[in-house]
């Protein structure tokens, strides 16, 4: 498992600033995501405004919280539901393993939702470092919008965050 290290004051500004684009607007990238060859989407709010323009990921991660308060989705139109157990704070190495796990399996061009017991927000990191260079990741920066990333432009950067974790 890897604990974020809350001393490290440049990894704590770092993953407080978006990694990709930001979009103050959902719709204002809607024509990106549709025509993004594989997508990766991190966060509620986000997965919910996918669906709500009927739009699905390959790969949805969430924790059924939205800013801390409970959240639960009226309809997930996935069959696939995994499931991780990942404690605020941390990758644990089943959140890793059940990534790689939906990545395989959603080669299949069905939405796999990856259902997280705990927290979900640092899960880009290891979407970033397994998926595919060509894969596009939307996750919510809050109170500001949607960030839009392209992995293959990330992946030295998430490596070097992810080396600055602890390891336990």
């Amino acid at each position: 498992m890897l604990r974020l290290d809350t001393e490290n004051k440049d990894i704590m500004s770092e993953l407080k600033r978006p990694l990709g684009k930001l979009y103050p607007n959902f719709e204002d990238a809607i024509d990106e995501i549709k025509s993004s060859e594989f997508l990766i989407s991190v966060g509620d709010a986000t997965f919910g405004n996918l669906t709500k323009y009927e739009l699905y990921p390959n790969i949805g991660i969430i924790d059924n919280v939205i800013q801390r308060k409970n959240h639960t989705h009226e309809i997930i139109r996935a069959e696939h539901i995994l499931k991780a157990e990942n404690p605020a704070g941390t990758i644990t190495d089943d959140l890793w393993e059940t990534i790689g796990h939906a990545l395989e399996l959603s080669n299949s061009g069905e939405c796999y939702v990856i259902e997280v017991a705990g927290e979900e927000d640092l899960a880009v990191l290891p979407c970033i470092i397994m998926a595919n260079p060509e894969t596009t990741i939307l996750y919510g920066q809050p109170n500001e919008g949607l960030v839009l990333l392209k992995v293959s432009d990330l992946k030295n950067k998430a490596k070097k965050l992810i080396d600055g974790f602890i390891k336990e």
